[in-house]
């Protein structure tokens, strides 16, 4: 069982390589899925006078059914002309559920049928098939009803026969070659005496899967079939009616005064390279969009200098400065001949240069609270080296500003001790900041010891805020 179900999921993988959309100039159809068994039909020994019946309840009782989850169905059949379709099908399947007409029976059901378990035989069926589409004559799409009749050939276990076979179908069609059917099948065996391993009883066979059409003739390979190909040797397009657009300008070659370039309709097929509205011919730079003005020429900027006179052809200028403006390098309306700080951003009012903001003197002096020195020390702490670096990177901000740092002690100690202490940490922090890049005419230092406290120096938290280095802004 398990090589046939490789043997259909191969079967399945290739048709969906090989399958296209289709029309009804594909003959060829194959289908696969799976399949339910059902013996119900036959269990009466009625005979066909009771198959309407029969048929009937066999859905009513799907408990009956053998089924096995997995591929376990194929088809391949060819269509012939008239919605007449031939082909042959082959299925698999396990038996464990047999039906059986036994009224005498504790476990028969009201209708006298009882459920056997045969021992899990295997079962498998090869059949030929005539099936009629009435889709040409519901004027449908998507839904196909059929019916089909034919013969096969069963094995059931260790037991074999033939059978007549006749049922109907349902395939709706996602697209004109890929759909999903649903069948069922009635198959009649001469051989039933319901004895198993010894015949096989008349059956009812349920199949669902996907089936695909594939096969329809197209030479040039298009897309169009050769039945409704204008130029069935020559590739072409579906609204030239398989004739080509051989440069695929949307022109048909037949109508296009330059087959072998793309070009526009309103020029008869022939290009504007550039697609600056000026055809190739007229164009004095073909390859590079211009304008009418600069007879196909471009002028990037627009600044009515042309590009190949101007010398910055992609910034707008002015004339008399060969197409290039003024430079203002930092955006900041100051030319950079009158701004002083010309890569910086500044206002008109400061020349050029930033005007140091409230937020930023905040900052500088928040972090001035927080710089950590060695006991004692005008040394720094390890933790102190990403606070001053941080002071550094605004002061880079404002380079033309100048400012004066103030140290500050608690009174620990005495005053000239606490004088000298302030003086030293206030110039540390000085010489790192120019260390760091900034320019030593903008900084200056002083300290004030312990002559400026900020809260009581009786609390540990007042002593530690009025340790500290301040900024101010001198101009």
């Amino acid at each position: 069982m398990k090589q046939v179900n490789k043997f259909i999921t191969a079967a399945l993988l290739f048709v969906g390589l090989v399958s296209q959309a289709q029309d009804s100039n594909n003959p060829w159809s194959v289908a696969v899925g799976t399949n339910a068994v059902d013996t119900r039909v036959s269990a009466s020994r009625g005979g066909l006078s009771l198959l309407d019946k029969q048929f009937s309840q066999t859905f009513d009782a799907k408990e009956n059914w053998n089924f096995l989850p997995s591929v376990t169905y194929l088809s391949l059949t060819k269509y012939v002309g008239d919605g007449f379709s031939f082909g042959v099908t082959g299925s698999a399947n396990k038996i464990s559920k047999v039906v059986n007409f036994d009224p005498t029976s504790s476990n028969a059901d009201p209708r006298g049928m009882v459920v056997s378990n045969p021992g899990d035989i295997t079962f498998f069926g090869v059949d030929g098939i005539i099936r009629y589409s009435f889709q040409e004559m519901i004027k449908s799409k998507s839904f196909e009803p059929s019916a089909h009749i034919g013969g096969g050939y069963t094995f059931f276990g260790d037991a074999s026969a033939g059978t007549v076979n006749g049922g109907l179908g349902l395939t709706y069609w996602f697209t004109e070659g890929i759909g999903i059917f649903f069948q069922s099948t009635y198959k009649h065996s001469y051989d039933d005496t319901r004895a198993i391993n010894v015949d096989v009883p008349g059956y009812m066979q349920h199949a669902a899967g996907i089936t695909f059409k594939f096969g329809g003739k197209d030479t040039d390979g298009d897309g169009i079939y050769d039945k409704n190909d204008v130029c069935p040797e020559v590739a072409g397009l579906l609204e030239f009616k398989g004739c080509p657009d051989t440069d695929k300008d949307g022109i048909q070659d037949s109508a296009d005064s330059c087959p072998e370039v793309a070009g526009l309709a309103e020029f008869n097929g022939c290009p504007d390279t550039d697609g600056d509205g000026i055809i190739d011919a007229e164009d004095a730079c073909v390859d590079v969009k211009g304008t009418k003005m600069m007879k196909g020429c471009p002028d990037a900027d627009g600044d009515g200098v042309a590009d190949k006179a101007d010398n910055c052809p992609s910034v707008k200028g002015a004339k008399e400065n060969a197409g290039c403006p003024w430079p203002d390098t930092d955006g900041d309306s100051v030319l950079d001949k009158d701004d002083k700080c010309p890569t910086v951003a500044g206002t008109v009012a400061n020349n050029g240069c930033p005007e140091v903001t409230e937020e930023a003197m905040k900052k500088l002096n928040e972090y001035g609270k927080i710089i950590l020195f060695n006991s004692g020390k005008a040394s720094f702490q390890k933790q102190a080296l990403p606070i001053l670096q941080a002071m550094a990177a605004i002061l880079k901000e404002y380079p033309t500003a100048i400012f004066s740092l103030e140290g500050h002690t608690d009174n620990t100690g005495s005053d000239a001790l606490n004088q000298k202490l302030s003086e030293e940490r206030a110039a540390a922090v000085k010489n790192f900041l120019i260390e760091n890049g900034i320019d030593a005419s903008r900084l200056s230092s002083k300290g004030f010891g312990e002559s400026m406290p900020v809260e009581s120096n009786k609390t540990a938290k007042g002593k530690a805020n009025n340790r500290r280095v301040e900024v101010k802004l001198v101009k």
